[in-house]
């Protein structure tokens, strides 16, 4: 089967966790188109699909929110799985469900949609970043879940050899 695994990823983070995806699915059997949702202009050939993005101030990333609005009723019409990454610290903060998530859900008809935890790492963010996370006193580290993540992509294997 064909999965396509598109991440928008403005820091690497998120893009790390599409990857993982990916190898997941591919070392199942899996052929893998990974790219990220700017080079998503067709669905040709595609079966089923991971859409994935950050999600900062509550909103995931721009061009995944482009991606769904260009492309989200041809995806609708295959099997997709939807998940953001932002939540950081312990506990995760913050709780709140991306508005830009639920709407993907709606349109794509996603089967789920999973929130994983966020990487803040400071030597990556632009200074605006850097005093927002301050600011905010948002907690600094890796608090991505790779089991859960591994998980995940399991699930999404076994649903797809299930028809």
């Amino acid at each position: 089967m064909k999965v396509l695994v598109t991440v928008a990823s403005k820091h690497g983070a998120t893009a790390e966790i599409g990857q993982a995806i990916a190898d997941h699915l591919s070392g199942a059997g899996h052929e893998v188109d990974l790219r990220p949702p700017k080079e998503v202009h067709d669905l040709h050939g595609v079966d089923a699909a991971v859409v994935g993005s950050a999600v900062y101030a509550g909103h995931w990333v721009k061009s995944a929110r482009k991606l769904i609005d260009r492309m989200g009723g041809e995806l609708a019409g295959r099997p997709v799985w939807v998940f953001s990454s932002g939540p950081v610290g312990d506990p995760l903060q913050p709780t709140d469900e991306s508005v830009d998530a639920a709407a993907a859900l709606a349109v794509t008809r996603a089967r789920e949609h999973r929130i994983f935890p966020g990487r803040i790492d400071t030597h990556r963010l632009q200074f605006g970043e850097r005093v927002i996370v301050r600011s905010l006193r948002a907690a600094v580290g890796d608090f991505r879940d790779w089991d859960a993540v591994a998980r995940w992509a399991a699930s999404i294997d076994a649903q797809l050899r299930a028809g």
